[in-house]
Formats: structure tokens, sequence, C-alpha cells
């Protein structure tokens, strides 16, 4: 007995010894024609409704296409009421051309003429199969009989358009079904005489549509096959020339992308592939693969999970979470290394100011398709590193850990995580890091102290040591519109201040009267002139915020143990950029003398 893979037939190659598609590069987006809610629709095991074809339509109209085939109106009254509905009712912008599918079969043909009546801009798109299995199997007829159904129809539609009363601009489409499997020169042969029986022009182009119906080779083969028949095409300036990719053997968007080096000038697929048995060639993923090369796809992919949310609704389809660029889980990494990697490639770009992306193992920026870094990009688990578990601390916690810190904290993650069996979301991460860091109480808890110095000055001063990230999750749970979050420990709030203007190349001026300095501490720095701004200062907080949202962050910060004096104190000018001004109590202004010297060492 021979082994079952004996049972099948290796495809023919094309003989094109002197192909140039290889040497092509694709420099520019393709036309675009959805076949969402025709052939995407009809794979469906519950087809939309008309209210989900509606909503569906106007989601690809608002992404940018402007050829859209709706339906095979003349196949039953579903369909027919769907695009009388679209006509009527007005859903078809000015800029968009709705396309329909009818066979080359005389009713069939006139129904659908009934069912366009009155549509600005209509494709009407007619087909018959080709293929040399087809026609032995199917329409048991030969080729000259397969021509004769597809001129006729031709000649129909030509005659009714001629006989059409009416204002509507109709183009042409014909598609020799399973193009791929019909013998090159026969494709070219029935596609001349489809071009002489409509009449068509240099001016008046008949798109001619060669389907991948069924994916039987190589995408390599498939390009071989579009570059034959564009040399051989007699009537090649009447015609454009277009590509229905199938996915049947995985390669879809490959087999599109080649094609398109091989001449094709327009692709017709669906939304994540959608499409019967594989699907369709993913228009979303072959326009972001030109994306990511420098190519306008002239399309808009920047809300990603919405259009995501309109196509599971409207279809009751799950997208795969290895989807390219939409997949729950294709820009995550779990990996240490790569996990690292990502986060030092961030930062690179951030210190960098770079032009161009440059973060591996991303090939585009999340953020491009609305996806979001926090979330999408680096996820907590038991395979994960140091360098994602900083990476989440600081992006979401604004918690800076020193490096030899993150290695040890890197694995107490780990090790919790490969206890649960589970991945961590970021609040827990920031809770194994509260536990083992955070208000510690044990062996020894210091409650408050006082200090008495009997030199000549005597004050009676409580120690300002309190922790800080208290007060920063209670301004972050109140609003996340901060510009800047610095401690004041080390030279005071002068010494952050001049820093910030210096950085930004901002003014500051501060109100003296609204800077909470305790009387003690402002009466010894009059005996000894010193600058109560440029104190070391524990326990404080410098917050820059745009000024609608100062108000909320005080009253945050007062709601707070050991921040009941936050106050305003003063405000970013665009005046004096680099500098610190002070406004007195008595009203004049004066320059907060610039930080000089060492800084005051801290005080615990």
């Amino acid at each position: 007995m021979k082994p079952s893979f004996e049972k099948y037939i290796p495809f023919k190659q094309i003989n094109l010894p002197d192909r140039q598609w290889p040497n092509n590069t694709i420099t520019k987006a393709p036309i675009w024609c959805s076949v969402d809610l025709r052939d995407g629709n009809q794979a469906l095991v519950d087809p939309m409704n008309l209210e989900e074809k509606l909503e569906f339509f106007h989601a690809l109209c608002d992404m940018g296409f402007k050829e859209i085939e709706i339906g095979f109106p003349s196949a039953s009254e579903t369909e027919y009421e769907i695009c009388r509905e679209l006509i009527e009712n007005n859903h078809i912008p000015d800029d968009v051309t709705i396309q329909v599918l009818v066979q080359a079969r005389e009713h069939l043909i006139r129904k659908t003429f009934e069912a366009v009546k009155g549509a600005k801009n209509v494709i009407v798109h007619f087909y018959n199969s080709t293929s040399t299995l087809q026609r032995k199997v199917v329409f048991k007829t030969d080729m000259d009989g397969v021509i004769k159904i597809a001129v006729d129809g031709a000649k129909l539609i030509k005659q009714l358009t001629d006989e059409y009363d009416g204002d509507t601009n109709f183009r042409f489409e014909y598609s020799p079904e399973s193009f791929s499997g019909t013998e090159p020169e026969n494709a070219v042969e029935i596609c001349d005489r489809v071009i002489e029986a409509l009449g068509s022009t240099a001016e008046n182009k008949l798109i001619v549509n060669l389907p991948n119906t069924v994916e039987m080779c190589t995408p390599n083969t498939y390009a071989d096959q579009i570059e034959y028949f564009a040399r051989n095409l007699k009537h090649r300036d009447a015609a454009i020339i277009s590509i229905h990719p199938h996915n049947d053997r995985g390669c879809g968007v490959a087999a599109g992308e080649l094609a398109l080096l091989a001449g094709a000038e327009r692709v017709e697929g669906t939304l994540f592939g959608n499409g019967e048995r594989t699907g369709n060639m993913d228009i979303v993923t072959m326009g972001l693969n030109m994306f990511t090369q420098g190519v306008d796809p002239k399309l808009d992919f920047s809300n990603l999970p919405k259009l995501r949310e309109i196509y599971e609704r409207c279809t009751n389809m799950k997208i795969d979470p290895r989807q390219p660029y939409i997949g729950e889980l294709v820009f995550t990494a779990f990996s240490g290394s790569h996990q690292d990697a990502i986060a030092k490639g961030m930062k690179w770009r951030q210190e960098k100011n770079c032009e161009h992306w440059t973060v591996p193992y991303l090939p585009i920026d999340p953020q491009d398709v609305g996806r979001v870094y926090e979330t999408d990009v680096i996820r907590i688990n038991s395979q994960s590193g140091k360098g994602g578990i900083g990476y989440i601390l600081e992006q979401q916690f604004g918690i800076i850990m020193p490096p030899k810190m993150r290695e040890p904290f890197g694995y107490m993650v780990k090790h919790v995580s490969d206890n649960a069996h589970r991945e961590l979301m970021p609040s827990e991460v920031y809770d194994i890091f509260k536990d083992i860091f955070i208000n510690k109480q044990s062996p020894v808890a210091l409650k408050e102290a006082h200090y008495v110095k009997k030199d000549g000055i005597e004050a009676d001063v409580t120690s300002d040591c309190a922790p800080l990230w208290g007060n920063v999750k209670a301004v972050m749970d109140a609003t996340h519109e901060l510009h800047v979050i610095r401690d004041a420990t080390r030279g005071g709030v002068g010494t952050v201040l001049y820093e910030i203007a210096g950085q930004s190349q901002v003014g500051i001026r501060l109100d003296a009267s609204k800077i909470p300095v305790a009387p003690e501490v402002r009466g010894v720095c009059g005996m000894l002139g010193l600058e109560p701004l440029y104190l070391a200062c524990e326990g404080r907080l410098v917050i820059m915020a745009p000024k609608e949202q100062a108000q909320t962050i005080v009253d945050a910060l007062k709601a707070c143990p050991y921040s009941k004096n936050a106050a305003i104190i003063g405000e970013v000018t665009e005046e004096q950029p680099g500098k610190v001004v002070m406004l007195t109590e008595i009203g004049t202004q004066a320059l907060l003398p610039q930080p000089g010297g060492e800084l005051l060492p801290r005080i615990c």
C-alpha cells in the first residue's frame, strides 16, 4: 500500500527564468478592497444581521477603505435588502465605491443591477470558475465553454449598463475563479476576451482579479503566475491587476506581498483574515507589515483594540492571542532576557531621543496601533527577570530600584509566581515590594524623636523623617496628570527647583508666604544667615503638575499623616528661564540665590 502523501499531485511550476519580481520592493500601498461583508460574512456560522453589517461597514469606511464588497445581492433577499438599506438611507460616503458579487449568469446579473440602482459608485464583480479541476468535475466543459460563459456575462453587463437609467458610475471586475489552478495561458486568454467584450480601455479599465481561491502553491509560484499574466495580457493597459489570496497553506499574506512585487495593483482581503476555510488574506497584517517598513498603508490602524471589539462582536469570532499586531500576547515578553532588552531599548530611546523605532523584540511601537506599554509589553511570571520586574515598578509605581537591589527582589517575585503557577499582576509585584521594604515595624520602629541643643540656641524640633510612598500613592490615586515628583532630602527644596528650572529651561516663581516652614526652623535660619529652602528636607516632596490639578493634589496630601502641611508654593513661568524667583512677604520679588558649595549633609 502506497503512503498516503503519494496520492497528491505536486503543483506545476511556471517556466519564468527571467522573473523580475524578486528584485522589486513594495514602496506604496495598493488599492485596498475589503471583502469582509461578503467573503468574510459568508464564512460565518451565523452571518451578520443588518445592524451588524451596517456597523462593520461604517468601521471600514472610518479606516479609509474606498472599495468595499458589500455582498451578493442576487443570492438572497437578506443580501438584497442590505444593499438597498445602504443606498436608500445614505450610508455610503461619496468617495466610497460599493462592490457587488455575481456569478456570470443572466438572471443573477439582472437582479444585481436592480439591487444597486441609485448608488453613486458601483463595481459589478462577476466571475466564473476556470480551473482545470472545476472544468472537469463541476461544469463538465472545455476551456471554450468556460470562455463563453464569461464573455456572455460581460456582454450582458455592458448591455444593461448602456440601458441603465440613472447617473451611477459603473466599473467592472472579472475574476477567473480558482485562477491559481488555471493554466496560465488560459487565464490570460479568458481575461483578454472579457476586456474586449466589455470594451474596456486605458481610460475605463477593467479590474482583473486573480484569486488564489484555494491556496495551492507556494507564494513564489503565485508571484510567478501574476508576473506571467501581466507580461502576456494583450490588453494590459486596459486592466487593473487585482489579487484575492486565501490562506489554505498559511501563506496568504506572503502570497499577497510577493504578488505586489510581481505587478499586482489592488488587493482584496479581510480584517484579521476572516473567510472561507482558513480564511482570506489578512489586510491588517499586510498593511502593518508595510507600516513597519516606512510605507504608508493608506489605512488607519491606530486603534486596533476598538477594531477588534467591533470585529469580535459582529462576527462572533475570537482573535487568536498570537494573531499578528492585535493578539493579546503579541507584544508581551515574559522571558527575563527579552524583558531586559525591551526595558533597555525603551530607556535608550528616551535618553537618545531616537527618531526611528529601535526597541529589541518589538517590530512596531505598540502605541501606534492603540496598545499600551504598561499592560501589553512586559508581564510577570516565573520566567521573568530583574529587568522586567524593575521596569514594571518604575513605569507604574515610580520606584527606581538600585541595580544591586533588583536581582534579589527579582528572585523573590519569581518565587511567588512559581509557587502560584500563574502570572502576577503589577499590583501584586508592588505588594511584594511593599511587604518586604516599606513600613517595616521590626526589629525596631522609630515613632518620634525630639532634639534639644543648649549652646546659646534652644529649640524643640521634631524629626521630619517619614516614608514617601504613601504620599505618592495618594497623589497618583487622585490624578495621573503629573509632570515631576522629587524628594528634597539633599540640597532642600531650593536645589530641587533650580535643577528642574535648569533642565527644563523654565522660570519658577515662589510665594514666600505660602511655604510651610516651622517657626523654630525659620528663627534659627534667621540667626545663622541660612536659607531654609536649602536645608536638608527629609520626608518632603516637590511636585510639578498642571495648575488645574494643584488643589486636588494638595487635598490628597493633606489627608496623609506625613504631609498635613502640603501647600501650593509657586508656579512655573516663561520668564527668566533657569531662575527661581521669590515673591517676598512684603510684595517684592527677589532672585533665590543659586545653590553653591557642598550640599548640607543628611541628618537622620
